[in-house]
């Protein structure tokens, strides 16, 4: 086993951070249940020194192991930081202690790196914007729901 894949295996043996975090001020989401990865990701700020800082982060997702590790690193790793700080960071910085993603996992961070700039992209208290879902529902509702749109099917 390599290294990378130890750091992931240890990461997920204790998760950071993971699940809902009701009184969040805001919460990004991306990915989409018909490709099977989505990843919600909770923030919560307060004040530090005269600036508004991330408090606190959640996650919540549904893919493969090395964005759950992605997303466990990033959340412990964004504590403290304001969210201009947060939105300079590059998904390879979110990944931390994993080091550098092989080429067939950097879309994970990348994952994880969405779902924080979606979360950054609101206000804090601002109601989420359309097309995100509200920190009321849960990722697992979200991805169980019906593709919107039909199927269309064209004939030879």
């Amino acid at each position: 086993m390599s290294s990378f894949e130890n750091k992931v295996q240890e990461a997920l043996a204790n998760p950071q951070n993971q699940g809902e975090l009701p009184d969040a001020d805001a919460v990004g989401t991306v990915g989409s249940p018909e490709c099977g990865d989505m990843l919600r990701m909770w923030l919560k700020f307060t004040e530090k020194d005269g600036k508004r800082v991330i408090d606190r982060a959640s996650f919540q997702a549904f893919g493969c192991q090395t964005a759950i590790a992605v997303a466990s690193m990033a959340t412990e790793l964004l504590r403290g930081k304001t969210a201009e700080e947060a939105k300079l960071m590059s998904a390879s910085e979110l990944a931390g202690d994993l080091g550098a993603l092989p080429p067939m996992k950097i879309h994970c961070g990348q994952l994880v790196e969405g779902a924080l700039r979606n979360a950054l992209d609101q206000s804090p208290g601002d109601p989420a914007p359309s097309g995100t879902a509200p920190a009321s529902n849960t990722l697992a509702a979200d991805i169980h729901k019906k593709p919107a749109g039909g199927i269309r099917i064209v004939p030879l």
